[in-house]
C-alpha cells in the first residue's frame, strides 16, 4: 500500500486525507496545532457556513480569483455532493438566506467531528503538533517530508496548509515556502474578506454598533465597485460585518485606498419618502431640541454622530428647523460617507488572496507541474471567492481532486 502525507489539518487537509484513505491509500496527516480544524471553529461566527447550495456555474461566478481553474474541481465535487457527504457522515445541514449552508446544530464543532470521523473510517494516522520543515523532492519527484526533525517517507504529498489569514489558528504561510522550494511561483499575497479601516474621527464612537437592513456602496471616484443590502458593524477603526467583508474583495485590486464607502441607512425609503417621514417626526416633536428628535429613526448610539454631521444646532427646536436643514439631514441618512484607508490585515482576514500560481498546477488533478507526486488543496492555491460558503467549497472541491488523484498516482 502506497503512503500519502497530507500537510495541514484544516477543512481541505481533512477532506483530502479522508478521500485518499477511502480510495485505498495509507494516509498520514500532519497538523502543527494541538487539534485539527482550528480555523473551522471560528468560521461563520462559530456556526460554519460550510458551502453554498448553488450549481457549479454559480459557484464559479462567485470566484473573482482565477475562477476558470476551478471548473474541474467544482463540476467534479459540487455543493450537492459536499452536503451529501456530510449527511453520510451524520451531519444534518440546512440552507439559509443566499443559499448558505450550515449544520442544523449551528455548531462548527460538528463539522469538524464529521471530518474527523471521515478520516477515522479510512484509518488516517493523524499526528498533532507536527511542524513540517521540508518537502523532500528527488529527481523531480516527491519522496517524503521532514517533520519535527525526522524524515517521513511518502509516495505523494498534499499541501493543504491554508494561507496567511487568521495566523492565530496556525496559518503561517509554510505552504508557500514548500511550493517555492519545489519550483513554484507564489503570487502577491493580500488579505481578503477583511474589515476595512476608515479615516473619519467619528467612527470609533460607534464601535460595536450593528446595522441591519442597510445598503452600502463602495466607489472609486464616480465608479461604483460594489453595492449590496444586509448587515454591517462598526469597529474601533472602521467597519466590518458581512456587507463590508464582501465589499473588501471588490476593492482589493486598488489596495483598498482612495475608495469611499457609502451607507444608505434607510434603503426602503426614497428621498421623497424619507423627507416626508422627517416632516412627520419633527412635527410630532415640535418643541423638543433637535438632538432629542431622532429616537424613532436611528439607533441611540448613532444620533450624536448624525446630529453633528448635519450641522444643525443640537439645541435647536424641531419646529425651527428649515427645509434646507431637513433635506440636508435626509441626504446624510441616505448617503453616510466614509473614506477607506486600509484593512485590518491578515489577523482579521477570512481568506488570503494570492497563492501558488494556478498555471503551475494541473486543474484536473491538483498535481504540481513542477514536481511529480506533489498536490495542492485549498487556500494555499491562488483562488479565492466572496463570502457565502464559496471559499470552503473551494477547499472541499480541490481537496477531493487532490485526495483522489494522489491515491491513484500512488498506486501506479
Amino acid at each position: 500500500m502506497k503512503h500519502i502525507v497530507v500537510i495541514g489539518g484544516g477543512a481541505a487537509g481533512m477532506l483530502a486525507a479522508g478521500t485518499a484513505a477511502e480510495a485505498g491509500a495509507r494516509v498520514t496527516l500532519l497538523e502543527r496545532n494541538e487539534k485539527t480544524g482550528k480555523k473551522l471553529y471560528i468560521t461563520g461566527k462559530g456556526r460554519c457556513n460550510l458551502t453554498n447550495a448553488s450549481p457549479p456555474d454559480e459557484l464559479i461566478a462567485n470566484v473573482p480569483g482565477n475562477p476558470s481553474f476551478l471548473y474541474s474541481a467544482f463540476y467534479g465535487f459540487d455543493a450537492t455532493e459536499t452536503m451529501a457527504l456530510f449527511e453520510r457522515l451524520g451531519l444534518r445541514t440546512k440552507i439559509e438566506r443566499g443559499n448558505r449552508v450550515f449544520p442544523v446544530s449551528d455548531k462548527a464543532s460538528d463539522v469538524i467531528k464529521a471530518l474527523t470521523a471521515y478520516m477515522a473510517r479510512g484509518g488516517v494516522d493523524v499526528r498533532l503538533r507536527m511542524v513540517v520543515q521540508e518537502v523532500c523532492i528527488e529527481g523531480g519527484k516527491v519522496t517524503g517530508v521532514v517533520a519535527n526533525g525526522a524524515r517521513i517517507e511518502a509516495d505523494a504529498v498534499i499541501i493543504a496548509t491554508g494561507g496567511l489569514s487568521y495566523p492565530a489558528t496556525g496559518s503561517t504561510g509554510d505552504g508557500y515556502r514548500f511550493a517555492r522550494a519545489a519550483g513554484h511561483t507564489v503570487t502577491k499575497l493580500r488579505p481578503s474578506l477583511v474589515p476595512l479601516k476608515t479615516k473619519e474621527a467619528w467612527v470609533p464612537s460607534l464601535q460595536g454598533l450593528s446595522l441591519k437592513n442597510v445598503s452600502i456602496a463602495v466607489r472609486d471616484g464616480k465608479k461604483k465597485l460594489f453595492s449590496d443590502f444586509g448587515e454591517m458593524l462598526f469597529t474601533h477603526e472602521g467597519v466590518s460585518g458581512p456587507l463590508v467583508l464582501s465589499a473588501s474583495r471588490y476593492v482589493l485590486h486598488l489596495l483598498y485606498k482612495g475608495c469611499t464607502l457609502h451607507i444608505d441607512l434607510k434603503p426602503a425609503l426614497t428621498e421623497g419618502e424619507l423627507d416626508a417621514r422627517l416632516v412627520r417626526d419633527l412635527a410630532a416633536a415640535s418643541n423638543k431640541d433637535f438632538r432629542n428628535c431622532l429616537d424613532a429613526l436611528l439607533p441611540q448610539k448613532m444620533i450624536p454622530v448624525i446630529v453633528a454631521l448635519s450641522g444643525i444646532d443640537p439645541a435647536k427646536k424641531a419646529h425651527d428647523i428649515t427645509k434646507e436643514e431637513r433635506r440636508g439631514l435626509g441626504a446624510i441618512l441616505k448617503n453616510l460617507a466614509m473614506t477607506i484607508s486600509g484593512t485590518a490585515g491578515f489577523d482579521e482576514a477570512v481568506v488570503t488572496s494570492g497563492g501558488v500560481e494556478v498555471g503551475e498546477i494541473n486543474p484536473s488533478t491538483m498535481e504540481s507541474k513542477c514536481a511529480a507526486g506533489l498536490y495542492f488543496a485549498g487556500e494555499v492555491i491562488d483562488v479565492d471567492a466572496y463570502t457565502g460558503g464559496f471559499n470552503l467549497q473551494i477547499a472541499f472541491s480541490t481537496a477531493r481532486l487532490a485526495g483522489q488523484n494522489a491515491a491513484e498516482q500512488a498506486d501506479d
